[in-house]
């Protein structure tokens, strides 16, 4: 259900998935934070911390709910959009700084073909990103791509000032379509883990199995950036 209306004081709370009171994702707060004076310059701190730190990479062997804990984010250190939305997400909230899950469904052109290949799509359904809530109003930041994947992509990296939205472009630097936002999924507290993977399996049947469990996209040995650079070259 969508919790658009959850006050800014639930959105604090560590949960299954945002365990933003677990020591991994404490300690990660507490360094990047540090010296901030003020928790505009501490979220857009955290903002640059998880998108430049943690790598993106849409290849994952398995959708296994631990995957999707900020915690377990931290220790594997490259993941795809809604982990890294979940470890802004909780990071914040270990700040002081109210924060939540948005998701939508976006056709993206941000993808090599092998990926488009694997899911038979352009359409990444659930994609998540985070709302911060700053100077009374919720803010959405969209953490997804490192620095280094953009330069190869040839796209322009979304900065965050904590002032003003951060969600994808539309077009990138050559004037070629980037990202389209094509359905609205929702607000949440946490990870709506069932809903996200009845998504899945009504988008991407083939990566289920037989019994209904998620076989993953690609390996744990494929690297998202490298394949990038190759087909950028």
């Amino acid at each position: 259900m969508d919790e658009r209306e959850a006050s800014p004081g639930k959105c604090l709370r560590s949960t299954r998935f945002i365990d933003s009171d677990h020591p991994s994702v404490t300690s990660f707060t507490e360094s990047v934070v540090a010296g901030a004076s003020s928790e505009r310059e501490r979220a857009v701190r955290l903002f640059y911390a998880v998108r430049d730190r943690i790598r993106y990479d849409p290849y994952v062997p398995d959708a296994s709910p631990d995957r999707f804990k900020a915690s377990t984010t931290l220790q594997i250190g490259a993941t795809f959009c809604i982990p890294k939305a979940i470890l802004l997400t909780a990071s914040a909230r270990a700040a002081g700084i109210p924060a939540r899950l948005h998701f939508a469904d976006v056709r993206n052109h941000l993808a090599t073909r092998r990926l488009l290949e694997l899911l038979k799509s352009d359409v990444f359904v659930f994609h998540g990103y985070t709302e911060l809530w700053l100077d009374e109003s919720w803010l959405k930041a969209t953490p997804t791509f490192n620095l280094s994947l953009c330069e190869k992509f040839g796209v322009r990296p979304l900065e965050f000032d904590g002032r003003s939205d951060a969600i994808f472009h539309a077009f990138d630097r050559s004037g070629k379509r980037h990202m389209e936002y094509v359905r609205d999924r929702g607000v949440y507290t946490d990870l709506p883990f069932d809903a996200v993977l009845r998504a899945y399996r009504a988008a991407y049947p083939h990566l289920f199995d037989g019994r209904g469990y998620s076989v993953g996209v690609g390996t744990s040995n494929d690297d998202f950036e490298a394949e990038a650079a190759r087909e950028t070259d």
